[in-house]
């Protein structure tokens, strides 16, 4: 497991980096910033729109952020003394503890000013086979449900690997969640979903409910006529482990 701390200030981000709004801030604390070319992809087509992180855990009172809301590179926090943030990069699988400061949310990782930074290096996919609109966007183990009837075969799109036994799953409203072991016949759950077993109204966690599925395994969730098919990772592990290490999105 790779760490990284500093105090006071840390400047690290992984290429591309932040826009506008945080290179303008940088330069406004005297700090140089990165061209506006690296806040682009590869193909010259602007990234800005496209989640980068997810709030893994906020503490204090921090203005328009909330648990599991995702955010964009460019994105300015202002922290209180003793408010502090959890990241989750979606593309670079850093997860980073910052309390106090300023932070300018990057495409791979954050820069702050004022504040302290703890950044560990996570198990999850970022090099998962997604969909090709999740490939440009580059959101990493964030991964989209298949059309209705569609599975994933040899040569087409492999499913994504999970790091926690216990996934959590975004669903746009209550339904009846059904997760069925496709490598192995006889592992089925079907679970309904109500308004008060979803955080926010949206993500339903496995671990909260004290449920874990079979490391190894192959599986296929559905939910109101989507499908989404994942791997749980030899050695994935149980409990509330980093949420961009188990999240399964639907839309």
């Amino acid at each position: 497991m790779k760490r990284l701390t500093s105090t006071k200030w840390l400047a690290w981000l992984a290429a591309p980096s932040a826009v506008t709004a945080g290179a303008a801030l940088l330069l406004g604390l005297g700090v140089a910033a990165p061209p506006p070319a690296a806040a682009q992809s590869a193909a010259g087509v602007p990234v800005a729109g496209v989640p980068a992180a997810v709030v893994e855990d906020v503490k204090g009172k921090v203005s328009g952020l909330e648990f599991m809301d995702y955010v964009e590179a460019g994105r300015v926090i202002k922290l209180g003394t003793k408010d502090m943030v959890v990241l989750g990069y979606l593309k670079s699988c850093w997860r980073e503890t910052i309390t106090g400061g300023t932070v300018v949310v990057g495409a791979e990782s954050s820069l702050v000013h004022l504040g302290t930074i703890d950044r560990v290096k996570v198990a999850c996919d970022p090099a998962a086979t997604l969909g090709s609109r999740q490939a440009t966007e580059s959101a990493a183990t964030v991964f989209r449900g298949m059309a209705p009837g569609q599975a994933p075969g040899a040569e087409g799109p492999q499913p994504p690997v999970l790091y926690g036994l216990s996934p959590v799953f975004e669903v746009k409203e209550p339904d009846t969640l059904v997760i069925e072991r496709t490598d192995k016949v006889g592992e089925r759950r079907a679970i309904a979903l109500r308004g008060k077993t979803l955080v926010r109204g949206r993500f339903y966690d496995l671990a909260k409910s004290d449920t874990a599925l079979a490391a190894g395994g192959t599986y296929v969730a559905s939910l109101g006529g989507r499908k989404v098919a994942f791997r749980i990772a030899p050695d994935a592990r149980a409990g509330a482990t980093p949420a961009i290490g188990r999240l399964v999105r639907f839309d």
